[in-house]
């Protein structure tokens, strides 16, 4: 099928280093006390088995905490956002070491997303205002001419904007095909409360203008590959897949009611080849979902990308549903485990904990940013997999062990076997007392190296447990809630997973994208027997293959000539090479870029470096 298959730049990026300061734990304890609703004795922190009583009232008071840290974040008033554009959402006010100081349509799409189901859901009503001052916002992002494109041409995949909502134009990963799918998820879900009020011009007239946008750049664009979410990888990445089927299989009421016949039905074409592209990530050898493929990398595919795009394609109609990758099917659950299980060595602090308990979760075992520590949201994202599954289990009565499961029951019931097991059974029993006891385990990982004041930055150090990198993730506080929402059984309203199936035989490819030519010529003097090629992050250029790359002519030396179609409008990165005897000669870094016209052809002028 067509997908581009790109792979890592030769020269990845140089990671970052940031030593963390040692805390004592009793300073730790100390600062947080104080703000516990109820008496918190230090034995309570113990994490091989923390008491229901700490991580209940540790819930209930950092609950308030996190939402005070998100809504800090969301200009024009948010206590640390000064200079904020109204409804932008910060990613952190961290501004050096790192600079988080920018709008990620990722991290402010999520965000409210759990803004719009705390509204909708009649929890809190002071936060329409909020919400829909980000969506007055977004409609102005998604006119702004960017480095990806504009807003026909690309532009709605950028990922980052400057406070101002001026486009941010420095060096970067790009695109990220997450971003539209994920504010199209978040509008369509206040578009339905929206109708359900009777407020149809809103939605007409505000909300479907940009949802439309963002639903026609996903069903135009969902096989071409980007960056991943951690803006390393450019492949195709599971949560963003998942991401873009469910904002497809989502529009369809709304499509059949504000778009042609032809459109709606495009767009559910297209959601069904989605879904069924999305099967191929799952690796049944090893029984998880490979976070990254098309892509040459060596990292082994466990990543807590995985985890993520379970939870934020809950749906608690859709019961254990494997196909779309609902938190309690046999899929997620093996995924759960592998994913966990490859932190549990990894990281110094966890070694406190047995083979069976809950444990500090990073992004991947391979992770060097800041020195590859343990994540806030992805330790709750193991929490919160966990709660959704014991609320699918608790509605329907019942659970299902498969052998693609079973390892995963094994921890809470070594003598498990196959089978569906009623809400009436010991080994049910057993199972979900388990199964919450470990999530709450996560939670109290995070209730033991949280920040002072409550605060979430983005890690904490894999040694020590101190917060590093960014301070006041609003990500990180967004994660807390929605793992405290399905914790307490409030779930998002249902997506209409449960109609979701797979399209029979073979994946179909998708919308081909229009092609230009570019002809690259490279100034380069050569000694006898050397010849020069050419190589790059798309497949055209050979996906930076030394052995595939693609030769250039030397029919006007010292100009080396060649002349490929690429996607139009396509942003990409490539170097020359120069080859003799199999030897091959990179030139100097960095790595070039150049993004192909919209139409017609071009010609690329280099000199050998």
């Amino acid at each position: 099928m067509y997908i581009p298959i790109p792979l890592l730049r030769p020269q990845p990026d140089a990671s970052l280093s940031l030593a963390a300061i040692p805390a004592m734990l009793l300073a730790r304890l100390l600062t947080l006390l104080p703000f516990f609703t109820l008496p918190l004795p230090i034995t309570s922190l113990s994490l091989a088995g923390p008491r229901q009583a700490s991580v209940d009232s540790f819930v209930a008071s950092e609950s308030s905490i996190a939402l005070a840290g998100v809504l800090a974040n969301i200009g024009p008033d948010g206590a640390k956002c000064e200079g904020a554009a109204s409804g932008v959402v910060l990613a952190s006010p961290s501004t050096t070491s790192p600079d988080y100081d920018y709008e990620w349509i990722r991290d402010a799409s999520l965000v409210n997303k759990l803004l719009i189901d705390r509204y909708t859901q009649g929890r809190d009503g002071s936060l329409q205002g909020t919400i829909e001052s980000w969506i007055s916002s977004m409609a102005i992002i998604q006119q702004v001419p960017n480095p990806s494109g504009n807003v026909s041409t690309g532009g709605l995949g950028e990922p980052k904007f400057n406070p101002d909502m001026t486009a941010f134009t420095g060096a970067w990963g790009r695109p990220q095909r997450d971003g539209p799918a994920l504010r199209a998820i978040a509008m369509m879900t206040y578009a339905s409360y929206k109708l359900g009020q009777g407020n149809t011009s809103y939605v007409q007239d505000v909300l479907w203008p940009s949802i439309s946008l963002d639903l026609g750049y996903v069903a135009q664009n969902w096989n071409q590959t980007g960056f991943d979410l951690w803006e390393e990888l450019d492949g195709s990445s599971f949560f963003t897949i998942l991401s873009q089927f469910r904002a497809l299989h989502q529009a369809a009421p709304f499509a059949s009611q504000y778009e042609d016949s032809g459109t709606a039905s495009a767009w559910a074409e297209q959601a069904g080849n989605i879904l069924c592209f999305l099967q191929s990530f799952w690796d049944s050898s090893a029984s998880y979902a490979l976070a990254n493929i098309n892509l040459a990398s060596t990292r082994s595919g466990l990543d807590a990308n995985t985890v993520l795009a379970s939870i934020h394609a809950f749906d608690p109609e859709a019961g254990c549903d494997a196909a779309t990758f609902q938190p309690c099917s046999d899929k997620a659950l093996a995924n759960h485990k592998a994913v966990v299980d490859s932190f549990r060595g990894l990281y110094g602090l966890n070694s406190q904990y047995g083979p069976d308990q809950a444990v500090a979760i990073g992004r991947y075992q391979e992770d060097v940013y800041y020195n590859g520590n343990p994540w806030y949201l992805a330790t709750l994202a193991a929490a919160e997999q966990l709660y959704a599954s014991l609320y699918t289990w608790a509605s329907q009565s019942s659970l299902t062990v498969t052998a693609t499961s079973e390892p995963f029951f094994a921890q809470f019931l070594s003598s498990v076997a196959p089978g569906t097991y009623s809400a009436s059974t010991s080994e049910y029993a057993t199972i979900t007392a388990g199964a919450k006891s470990m999530a709450d385990g996560f939670v109290a990982i995070v209730q033991q190296y949280i920040g002072p004041a409550g605060g979430l930055s983005e890690q904490f150090d894999k040694s020590s447990g101190a917060p590093t990198s960014a301070v006041d993730l609003t990500w990180s506080y967004a994660s807390f809630l929605t793992m405290a929402d399905a914790r307490a059984g409030l779930v998002p309203a249902s997506w209409g997973a449960s109609s979701a199936t797979v399209p029979t035989g073979t994946c179909q490819p998708g919308p081909q994208p229009p092609m230009v030519q570019l002809t690259f010529v490279e100034d380069a003097k050569t000694t006898y027997g050397q010849n020069v090629f050419l190589t790059g992050s798309i497949s055209q250029l050979s996906d930076w293959s030394t052995t595939d790359a693609v030769a250039l002519s030397s029919a006007s030396y010292p100009d080396w000539q060649v002349t490929v179609s690429v996607p139009a409008g396509a942003t990409f990165q490539y170097k020359f090479i120069k080859v003799e005897n199999g030897e091959v000669t990179w030139e100097s870094d960095p790595n070039r870029e150049y993004t192909a016209p919209s139409s017609g052809s071009a010609t690329v002028n280099d000199t050998w470096r």
